[in-house]
């Protein structure tokens, strides 16, 4: 595999994994991290072995790798894992985390929850597709969203934006990286975009919460 020059060494790392794995393995590890980065809560711990880093660095491998990763699987792939995985945080929170406040209500939790609920009526859509974009929001929000009993309509468009604009997106970068220069400029553009929607939510949430 030629050498890759990346400035992550976390990505730098992930791309190592190939040599050792295989292709094969190499997409069920990819896959089943970012499912687990958030369906079962691993993002909270490595978040960046199962984060933006991860995904980033399975394009440059699909590229590098092209004879035996097929980029279109591997985009396909990290879509409907990206996708699921907030899925299933949602499920979690709904069934299970709302029951179990529900059945401890103090004051503080009752008006947290509350104040969560508004939340999610007025910016939840907006919330899900931009924590993706976030380390610890991508595994946070979709099972807060849940324990708010969101809209699951306006939960699953919006956990599908998300998951093709991150998962998809993301790994299209680093797949265009790897042989046209100027795309990982733009990676960094949108990257200082979507941080500067992350500040604006924030202080959306901050309004809201002084607002009940």
């Amino acid at each position: 595999m030629p050498p890759i020059n990346f400035q992550s060494s976390v990505s730098d790392d992930i791309v190592g994994w190939f040599d050792v794995i295989g292709p094969l393995l190499f997409y069920t590890v990819v896959f089943g991290l970012v499912f687990a980065g958030t369906g079962l809560f691993i993002g909270a711990f490595i978040p960046f072995i199962t984060g933006d880093s991860l995904v980033f660095a399975a394009g440059l491998v699909a590229a590098a790798n092209a004879d035996v990763i097929n980029i279109y699987v591997m985009v396909i792939g990290v879509g409907i894992a990206a996708w699921l995985g907030d899925q299933v945080g949602y499920a979690l929170g709904r069934h299970y985390g709302r029951p179990y406040l529900d059945k401890r209500q103090g004051n503080w939790i009752k008006t947290a929850i509350t104040k969560s609920e508004i939340y999610y009526v007025r910016y939840g859509w907006w919330s899900i597709v931009v924590a993706r974009f976030v380390p610890w929001g991508r595994v946070i929000i979709p099972a807060l969203a849940g324990i708010s009993k969101m809209n699951y309509y306006k939960f699953f468009s919006a956990n599908l934006t998300g998951a093709l604009l991150w998962g998809c997106g993301l790994t299209l970068a680093g797949y265009f990286t790897y042989s046209i220069p100027w795309v990982r400029s733009t990676v960094y553009v949108i990257a200082a975009v979507v941080i500067l929607l992350s500040v604006i939510a924030g202080v959306r949430t901050w309004r809201a919460n002084r607002e009940v």
